[in-house]
């Protein structure tokens, strides 16, 4: 627990200063490295789950109906009101009895370890989106881009089964983690961004 809180810790810290990165005037339509969504809807999808689905997964609570329909870059503040919920979940997970057995997943349960690495593998995957789309970089420690990229190779092949990952891109021998990670999980690191 203790490490993956820290993995989980710096990997909010960076999501939140991608959010704050965001440029505002962008439009809401700019393209991304993710099939079908804009930037819109990927903060959307990136917000909900990683902040607001991160507090409600260590609660053992249903995401709220009207959070899932929610435009979160309609409000202007979108990038602080992330990071606040980013510091809810945070605290709602560093509980080491949250930990503890299994999360609720809609189709059985889930060891609770195991829910928070795809929800830091989520965080950190759609944040490099994020990132890409607006011109930043992403940046995680190496002991959180392995633990990233340990996570992507466990579950990339049920990832692909309902189409959340790609087909996994090549890179030359060498990459680092997080480079392997992304493409592992179908994004394409070394390729142009989202035109």
């Amino acid at each position: 627990m203790k490490n993956a809180y820290a993995h989980m810790t710096e990997c909010a810290t960076e999501a939140a200063r991608i959010a704050r990165g965001v440029d505002a005037a962008l439009p809401a339509s700019t393209p991304t490295s993710c099939h079908g969504w804009d930037l819109r809807e990927l903060i959307n999808h990136w917000v909900l789950h990683t902040s607001h689905g991160l507090e409600c997964r260590a609660l053992r609570t249903p995401i709220p109906d009207e959070l899932t329909a929610r435009d979160f870059t309609a409000d202007a503040d979108w990038p602080a009101q992330y990071a606040a919920q980013l510091d809810k979940a945070l605290a709602a997970w560093s509980d080491p009895a949250v930990w503890e057995g299994g999360i609720d997943t809609g189709h059985g349960s889930t060891p609770a370890p195991d829910i928070a690495g795809m929800l830091i593998m989520e965080t950190v995957l759609h944040g490099w989106d994020v990132a890409r789309a607006t011109g930043q970089e992403f940046r995680v420690s190496g002991p959180a881009a392995r633990y990233v990229l340990e996570t992507v190779e466990g579950t990339a092949a049920l990832y692909r089964q309902y189409e959340g990952f790609a087909g996994e891109v090549a890179l030359s021998a060498g990459e680092s983690e997080l480079m392997r990670a992304l493409a592992l999980s179908g994004r394409d690191p070394r390729g142009a961004a989202a035109a």
